[in-house]
């Protein structure tokens, strides 16, 4: 399930777009922070964002520059603005398509399969840095944030997945906790040691379920580091 943040400040429309989105079976969420919409996004991590141009505060150009700085998520730009100079500057911001007001739910609807087909789908899958790596036994998915080993398989989340491969492209090598907050969201200020301890957590728990234990190691007062000599769960 793809998850879609709408940033819209006209509620008839975003409940409109929310309510068709959840019939296809999206997970949506509809922006309640209009002046912290990065923020918003950064929490939410979602896998599209559909965002408005005329906003309160600033504009939709502005937002997409600041989601660029944390993340590549595809941004669809949807907007009563309808001339050439507005769709111009949308690509030129970061955006990944454009739709005008007022709009057809079908178009909409298909303008977000193919933006997510490029970006994750099977559009996605000649791109470098989703071929398939191995890893001591592991086999690393990038194109479904997926973990094999043995007969195990489990699929990560998108931070999670982050999480793994910095530690995983280096490893055997330590990863401070500043790099490692920075891989996950390119902006220390959204995060503390705290919650990286927390993500680092449940990594280790999700590996657990593929029966290797102790793949995370904690160097204290330095970072983590991954320890391929995988231990197995001995039952």
């Amino acid at each position: 399930m793809y998850s879609v943040v709408i940033v819209e400040d006209d509620d008839k429309i975003a409940g409109i777009l929310r309510d068709h989105l959840q019939r296809y079976g999206y997970s949506v969420s509809i922006a309640q922070q209009l002046d912290a919409i990065k923020a918003e996004c950064v929490e939410i991590d979602p896998d599209l964002v559909l965002l408005d141009i005329n906003l309160p505060y600033f504009d939709g150009f502005y937002w997409c520059r600041q989601i660029r700085s944390v993340s590549t998520v595809p941004v669809i730009f949807i907007s009563a603005r309808t001339d050439d100079m507005n769709q111009v500057m949308a690509i030129e911001n970061g955006g990944d398509d454009y739709i005008t007001k007022p709009f057809h739910l079908d178009v909409v609807t298909a303008k977000i399969k193919s933006v997510l087909r490029r970006a994750y789908g099977e559009y996605a899958l000649n791109n470098a840095h989703s071929q398939t790596a191995e890893l001591a036994g592991l086999f690393i998915h990038p194109e479904k944030n997926e973990l094999v080993y043995g007969s195990g398989r489990i699929e990560l989340s998108k931070k999670e997945f982050t999480l793994f491969r910095k530690l995983s492209d280096a490893h055997d090598r330590i990863v401070s906790r500043d790099d490692l907050l920075e891989a996950l969201w390119d902006e220390v200020d959204f995060v503390d040691d705290n919650t990286l301890s927390v993500n680092v957590n449940r990594l280790r728990k999700r590996l657990q379920e593929l029966a290797i234990y102790d793949a995370i190691q904690t160097i204290r007062g330095q970072g983590y580091r991954l320890n391929v000599n995988w231990r197995e769960d001995i039952r």
